[in-house]
């Protein structure tokens, strides 16, 4: 295919990775996206799907890392590079915003830094985006 054709695609894949999150049993499952240059959707799931199997066979870590054949993909409108939007999923739902970010996103059972650790991250970046990083953290406190 010419390169003419060919778009950047990020791709979200979802693996389960054997962890028991909390004494409830409940599971820890993780979401990585990758960046690929590709002639299509088929062909930048596909990529995705390769790696997402090769990422499986290395996890050295998890009990199970086992990739459970999700693949979400989204072609960028623009180059890849700061600023640039990469992912972008859109879902119906009857859900108030509050409960919305609660049921999705928000959950309590994310591993995740919180703004409070940034702030000391912010340390080695670029200046500006440590100074973003600094404000962010510093609304939150506001908040």
């Amino acid at each position: 295919m010419a390169s003419e054709d060919m778009s950047w695609y990020a791709v979200r894949c979802v693996f389960d990775t054997g962890f028991e999150a909390d004494d409830a049993g409940h599971r820890v499952y993780e979401e990585r996206i990758t960046l690929w240059r590709a002639g299509g959707f088929d062909e930048a799931i596909a990529l995705a799907g390769a790696e997402a199997r090769r990422y499986d066979a290395v996890i050295q870590d998890y009990p199970v890392g086992r990739y459970l054949g999700l693949a979400q993909a989204y072609k960028l409108f623009d180059e890849p590079g700061v600023g640039a939007e990469i992912f972008s999923l859109m879902r119906g739902s009857p859900l108030e915003p509050d409960e919305y970010l609660d049921r999705f996103f928000d959950t309590g059972s994310e591993h995740q830094r919180g703004l409070d650790e940034l702030s000391g991250v912010a340390a080695g970046l670029p200046e500006d985006v440590a100074t973003g990083v600094r404000d962010a953290a510093e609304d939150e406190e506001q908040v």
